[in-house]
This record gives structure tokens, C-alpha cells and sequence, in this order.
């Protein structure tokens, strides 16, 4: 019913989609026309940002290069050996 609220015209839409479904049931659905009960794109969206929200790729992979940092002296130029060196104009 929502998404029939956010149409330009929700009674027409209603009555197309109702003219796409055979069955009474499916008419009072609650979800889209376009993906489906098992399928939707915005629940697989929202699935997938609260996955990668649990991971903390990001703050896990910014403690390790902190880490690694720190064990270099807090300096940006090193060598591959860990050695301080002068900038590269």
C-alpha cells in the first residue's frame, strides 16, 4: 500500500498492478511488483551494508598501518628495511 502512496497516481497504479497478479492473495502482498517476495534489491542493499558494517574492514585495517607506523618511528620515508631516509623531490 506504501508504494502505491508514493506514485503519481495511486489508484491507477494499484489497478495495473492488481491487473498483473492472478490471485487475490498476491494483490495484498507486502512488497513491490518489480523484484518480488524473494527477491528485492533493496533488502539484498540493506542486507549487505550490515554485513560490511559488522566486518570493520576499515577500522581494522587502519589499526594494522597504525601499528605498522608506529613500529617504523612515526616516519613517511623509510627504506624497505625499515631505515629512516630523506625525501624524494
Amino acid at each position: 500500500e506504501d508504494q502505491f502512496n508514493l506514485s503519481l497516481d495511486p489508484e491507477t497504479a494499484q489497478k495495473f498492478h492488481d491487473a498483473t497478479l492472478p490471485k487475490d492473495a498476491h494483490k495484498v502482498a507486502h512488497f513491490c511488483s518489480m523484484c518480488g517476495p524473494k527477491f528485492c534489491s533493496m533488502k539484498i542493499t540493506a542486507d549487505v551494508r550490515e554485513y560490511a558494517a559488522k566486518l570493520n574492514d576499515k577500522e581494522v585495517g587502519m589499526a594494522d598501518m597504525s601499528a605498522k607506523f608506529a613500529e617504523v618511528g612515526k616516519e613517511l620515508y623509510v627504506s624497505e628495511s625499515g631505515q629512516k631516509r630523506e625525501a624524494i623531490d
